[in-house]
């Protein structure tokens, strides 16, 4: 990577000493304002494309908390005590970002990449050492092709955003992702990528046709020059494992421009427990096309019995008509007493709005950051075999003992029985009826420990309900409780604990692939794939 001209270099650091001339650096900085100094010339000399200024943002910039708070969802990893980064670095070009891996490295700082900030375990933006944060807001361009039905996706863009922009051009094209508008597609598709569509067309990343990610040595590689091994790992392995995702090319999938949605309430006094019995044989073994999620919660009880009780919401999309819906549903769920004024036709995009924020205009999906934070501890399982009703008595039981718990169970089935395990590192398909998400938040931090000794009590109990040996767990639902490195040391048998779980057979892979691209551990996080040369260390 070349040198930048002087010119250049003079024109940059003068855009650096404007930026910095609003104050000193803060508190949290651990490090000398000289080693600050030669970190901004190593930005300056080493960035590509010098005559596009790198937006940088210390602790004493007024700017700093604002975006350093915006897209981080958990509280718990906001308090005062903390951990916050030295800089925190916006990119708007690729260059920007190559340009802050050589300089992190060559200093040694950790770097944290961020796209929309749902990592509920905060390790996209917190860290143990002096750090660097990424944050992509500003990097989340679409660029959708409707020559050959494909879109760019630069890797800050959310999901809201996404579904949006695909919209603006085709209102019978889609793509297979999450449900939560405000997910950021560069973690989310390094994951795997769950969502309404997944029984139909899979994950997100069984879509991903092309990629671009900043390897270890600061070089820029697509599909063909990343080399096939990391080209799979990075599609459900966790992409931050080996650098630092950019943009990822996506085949757009066929949507009908009628889908229908709605959702069903019931609690266990309106016959709840036989009704996710029955869901249990039937939601993975539906049409293709139906998606039939159930979604839980705590609810007051009858005015006569002033008891919680328990809420299981049916949520449906179909994709195709009423009518159609209708028909599948007596035809293999009729004790849902499902009926046509339940149900809405509208398009695609507009599912969204009616499934996670209805009532809300369709630019709601352009909305980066809608919600209040909440504290947050999640878990997760997938589920082989049905669960007897008396043991979902005994469920319901247990989570009602949690303040205000959530759990969404997600049907699989499908097309992802006809993928092998293999084909990408994320390796829940054939066998798998449905994934468990477990929630617990709160709005105090005085109540941390006891909603987080909730949520572990909780997942304890489930243990007789779910897949075993291993206990699997999905890698975008990361759990900290699974195992992980402390105070930089990695070893092999360590992150087996949680490798296994997220990745089961494809574990010893990730850890190979790793070891070619990062042998230094450069990319790493307290749940990393580690490289062959740290096993053994203690």
């Amino acid at each position: 990577m070349g040198i930048s001209s002087s010119t250049a270099i003079l024109s940059l650091l003068s855009f650096l000493v404007l930026l910095f001339s609003t104050g000193s650096f803060g508190a949290t900085s651990t490090t000398s304002t000289s080693f600050h100094d030669d970190f901004l010339q190593c930005l300056t000399a080493y960035q590509p494309n010098s005559n596009i200024p790198i937006p940088i943002y210390t602790p004493n910039n007024s700017s700093y908390s604002t975006i350093f708070r915006s897209s981080a969802r958990n509280l718990r990893y906001l308090s005062p005590n903390s951990t916050k980064p030295q800089f925190v670095i916006a990119p708007t070009h690729e260059s920007h970002v190559q340009a802050a891996v050589v300089c992190c490295r060559k200093h040694g700082l950790d770097i944290k990449v961020r796209s929309g900030g749902h990592d509920v375990e905060g390790q996209s933006y917190v860290s143990d050492a002096p750090f660097i944060l990424v944050d992509l807001v500003d990097y989340r361009k679409v660029t959708v092709d409707l020559n050959d039905n494909t879109a760019w996706l630069q890797a800050g863009v959310s999901l809201g955003e996404v579904y949006y922009r695909i919209s603006e051009k085709s209102k019978t094209l889609g793509f297979p992702a999450g449900l939560c508008p405000t997910v950021g597609v560069g973690g989310h598709i390094s994951g795997g990528g769950v969502g309404a569509l997944v029984r139909k067309y899979g994950l997100s990343a069984d879509q991903v046709i092309d990629a671009r990610i900043v390897n270890v040595d600061g070089k820029i590689l697509d599909k063909e020059t990343m080399g096939k091994d990391l080209y799979w790992a990075i599609r459900g392995g966790g992409a931050a494992n080996f650098g630092v995702i950019l943009s990822w090319k996506i085949k757009l999938v066929a949507v009908p421009p009628i889908v229908t949605v709605a959702t069903i309430d019931r609690t266990l006094e309106q016959g709840a427990t036989d009704l996710v019995h029955r869901w249990q044989f039937i939601a993975d073994r539906l049409h293709d096309d139906l998606y039939l999620a159930i979604i839980f919660t705590v609810a007051n009880g009858s005015q006569a019995s002033r008891e919680k009780t328990v809420k299981a919401q049916f949520t449906i999309m179909f994709l195709g008509r009423i009518d159609e819906l209708l028909q599948l549903m007596n035809e293999n769920f009729p004790d849902l007493g499902l009926k046509g004024n339940d149900c809405k036709e509208m398009s695609w995009v507009e599912s969204h709005i009616y499934l996670i924020a209805r009532g809300k205009p369709l630019e709601h999906l352009l909305d980066r950051d809608p919600i209040n934070k909440s504290f947050l501890k999640i878990k997760t399982d997938y589920v082989k075999e049905p669960i007897s009703k008396t043991g979902l008595q005994g469920i319901w039981k247990k989570f009602m003992e949690g303040e205000e718990p959530s759990m969404m169970w997600t049907p699989l089935g499908g097309v992802m029985n006809e993928i092998s395990e293999f084909e990408l590192p994320y390796p829940h398909r054939v066998g798998n009826i449905y994934n468990i998400l477990y929630v617990a938040n709160w709005r105090v931090e005085r109540d941390s420990e006891k909603q987080i000794d909730w949520m572990r009590r909780f997942y304890r109990y489930m243990g007789p309900y779910v897949s075993k040996n291993p206990r699997a767990a999905y890698l975008n639902y990361k759990d900290l409780d699974l195992g992980q490195n402390k105070n930089g040391v990695i070893n092999y048998s360590k992150a087996k604990m949680w490798g296994s779980k997220y990745f089961k057979g494809n574990f010893e892979r990730l850890v190979k692939v790793k070891s070619m691209v990062d042998p230094d551990n450069f990319f790493k996080n307290k749940q990393s794939i580690p490289p062959i040369k740290s096993w053994g260390k203690h």
